[in-house]
């Protein structure tokens, strides 16, 4: 059996045993799913991480399956979905915190009144030029190098079995993608942004957890996604979401999800994958652009049983 090792519930090198909470948010774009996706009620999947792509479909309609292989990420998501509970830093926003306390403490135009005159930005022409000429400097680029190169900061904080996630020169295509998403997306409407850079926590909702009954609700499933698609009938699912599942495991368990995913999603479903990695192909590389985080390097949105 192929291991995955987010598994563990650790993506981090810190003391202490057994799983803990990754990802205190999430940093995928839903707008890309709601235009992929058939329309609702449609039965769908995602990951359940930090619980914001699952709440995001259920009030699209969708009849929702989120499943994390990391019970605390699995609780953590339930609570706030179902219960309303406030968001809380895990592993991945301790992390941020701490490159942007470096970022601020040697660069005055990545402290906070500079910073979030950027973010506040409407204009994807002069968000363009901004970057250029203000933030993307000399400092950013040794700061990032240090940081986010294979041998650097951030590897030698992951744990074993994520090192290997961290793509070459991972400092300039990061810049490179945040040169993308501001040429493109205006930063006000751009929550996963300002989160990434500053550390802004999106507005709170006013409309409350779930509502209960189908359409629109969300289940919770404790276990691996591969594992959970091969015992699923053959078209339990009409669409599925699935990011960073594929960061860490390797080319077996890729292709053991790739059999898995064309099993359990109905012919002419719909698949949305993506990866902090760089696109394998072209077609990848622009849905990327689709996204408003820079955090994605490729974004598959594929037609199960049509072209890939």
């Amino acid at each position: 059996m192929t291991r995955n090792p987010w598994a563990a519930g650790r993506i981090l090198t810190l003391p202490g045993r057994g799983p803990r909470l990754l990802f205190g948010r999430m940093y995928e774009d839903p707008r890309v799913e709601e235009r992929a996706f058939p329309a609702a009620p449609a039965r769908v999947l995602c990951v359940a991480s930090a619980g914001d792509t699952a709440a995001a479909l259920a009030r699209a309609g969708h009849d929702v399956t989120a499943i994390d292989v990391n019970p605390v990420q699995l609780a953590y998501a339930r609570a706030r979905v179902d219960d309303g509970a406030p968001a809380v830093a895990g592993s991945a926003e301790l992390m941020l915190a701490a490159a942007r306390r470096a970022a601020a403490a040697v660069l005055p135009r990545w402290r906070g009144p500079a910073l979030h005159e950027f973010l506040d930005l409407d204009d994807p022409r002069v968000q363009s030029h901004w970057w250029r000429t203000r933030l993307d400097g000399p400092g950013l680029r040794l700061l990032m190098g240090t940081a986010l190169k294979p041998a650097g900061v951030l590897a030698a904080a992951l744990a074993p079995g994520f090192r290997h996630v961290v793509p070459a020169r991972f400092d300039t295509r990061l810049r490179t993608r945040v040169a993308r998403v501001v040429s493109r997306h205006p930063n006000t409407d751009n929550p996963l942004l300002a989160g990434l850079l500053a550390g802004r926590t999106p507005e709170p909702r006013t409309d409350g957890p779930c509502p209960p009954g189908p359409p629109g609700t969300v289940r919770f499933v404790l276990g691996d996604v591969a594992e959970h698609l091969e015992s699923v009938p053959a078209g339990s699912y009409d669409a599925v979401t699935l990011s960073n599942v594929l960061d860490g495991p390797g080319l077996p368990y890729r292709r053991r999800l790739r059999a898995a995913v064309d099993r359990a999603v109905r012919p002419g479903g719909t698949a949305v994958l993506r990866s902090v990695g760089e696109a394998g192909d072209a077609a990848a590389t622009v849905r990327a652009a689709e996204e408003r985080c820079p955090l994605w390097g490729s974004l598959y949105v594929t037609t199960v049983g049509g072209a890939r």
